[in-house]
């Protein structure tokens, strides 16, 4: 009876950690035969879209670490890949060099906005999130304000088919036809129909086997104890706000490569778009994995792509099937995507608030003891 029991309590407690993903599992599960999608269609898809988005949500993880949640502000590295980028087309440097420069090019601007950030996040602790959510929209205005007014006007633009026809700014959409899928096409197969983009494959497993391995540094070691317990770390000797900003940092670098990676999947750039909604989507995909605000995987980052995505995909047209109008799907996913983030930090803080009862209870109940003897 007693194993029965025990059996039971892990059942509901694997459900209670996993039911986000179980949701979205039976939601695809219903989605896929209403759409009447092919199986290598459906792949083909999956595949390209695992090759385009895991980068960029790989980015997340080392902040969540540090226990700094989830890095809205991850926004702030796209937006310095975008800037590379739009050099490197302006210099007419295309496929995997024009990549690489633009990777390159990015890091300056990727650190210098991670350490604004991260010296942000240290004077509001316990108010991460939502302080990186504005400090991303503050950014984004710098950011239109270079790419509208200072880029041509004050940094030089040569070609005009990138400049506005007034002579200054940037144009509505950077065109990265002769990049596109430079990264994806090279050591390209085909097995059954469908396409792996070998290259990019090979760069994202590059980047789990760098974050594991960086786990088990002193600065990874760390970053796992500030994000355990802060005051913990530092009796302990960690300077607790260096390791923070420079998670952040890291994070902030790695959202920038993610960022080139996407474009030239894409093979354009929306220039004052692009990066509006990538935060949210990334950190989406992360929770429908599985993740939390203070616990995150490698694993969690590619079931949520491949979850999230799929509802992506199936959506629009299994709204269409059932309702007569696609658009209802297209509503869906939006709802969807804005909903699990809200519910993942409702179960969170749930979960902190019943933690720190139970904390309470039981000193509680150790006082009385006290006073009992």
């Amino acid at each position: 009876m007693k194993n029965q029991t025990s059996a039971g309590k892990k059942v509901l407690g694997f459900l209670g950690s996993n039911s986000v993903p179980i949701m979205f599992i039976i939601i695809v599960a219903i989605c896929i035969p209403l759409s009447g999608f092919s199986p290598v269609f459906l792949i083909n898809e999956i595949i390209t879209r695992m090759g385009r988005n895991i980068f960029l949500i790989l980015s997340l993880l080392i902040p969540i670490m540090a226990g700094m949640g989830l890095n809205f502000g991850m926004t702030l590295g796209a937006m310095a890949g975008e800037i590379a980028l739009i050099f490197v087309s302006d210099w007419q440097i295309w496929g995997i060099p024009g990549v690489v420069l633009a990777c390159i090019m990015s890091i300056p601007i990727s650190v210098l906005l991670g350490w604004m950030c991260g010296k942000i996040l240290n004077a509001s602790k316990g108010r991460e999130m939502v302080t990186s959510y504005i400090i991303s929209y503050f950014t984004n205005g710098l950011y239109q304000l270079l790419v509208l007014y200072i880029m041509g006007a004050i940094i030089p633009i040569i070609h005009n088919s990138i400049k506005l026809p007034r002579g200054y700014g940037v144009r509505q959409t950077v065109g990265l036809l002769t990049m596109r899928q430079s990264l994806d096409n090279a050591l390209a197969i085909r097995v059954a129909g469908v396409k792996i983009p070998v290259l990019t494959f090979l760069i994202i497993a590059l980047m789990c086997l760098l974050i594991v391995w960086f786990r088990r540094t002193k600065l990874g070691q760390d970053m796992r104890a500030v994000g355990q317990d802060m005051e913990v770390a530092r009796d302990a000797g960690i300077n607790v706000e260096r390791t923070r900003i420079i998670s952040i940092i890291i994070s902030t670098v790695l959202a920038g490569f993610g960022m080139i990676i996407y474009l030239q999947n894409m093979g354009d750039m929306a220039t004052y778009s692009a990066h509006s909604q990538i935060g949210m989507f990334c950190i989406a995909a992360l929770l429908v994995g599985g993740a939390s605000v203070d616990r995150a995987s490698i694993g969690n980052v590619f079931l949520g792509v491949v979850l999230f995505h799929l509802m992506f995909i199936l959506a629009p047209k299994a709204g269409g099937v059932i309702t007569g109008d696609e658009m209802i799907g297209e509503y869906f996913r939006v709802f969807v995507s804005y909903g699990v983030i809200t519910v993942a930090l409702v179960m969170y803080e749930t979960k902190k608030r019943r933690a720190k009862a139970g904390m309470a209870a039981q000193l509680e109940a150790a006082q009385r003891e006290e006073e009992q003897q």
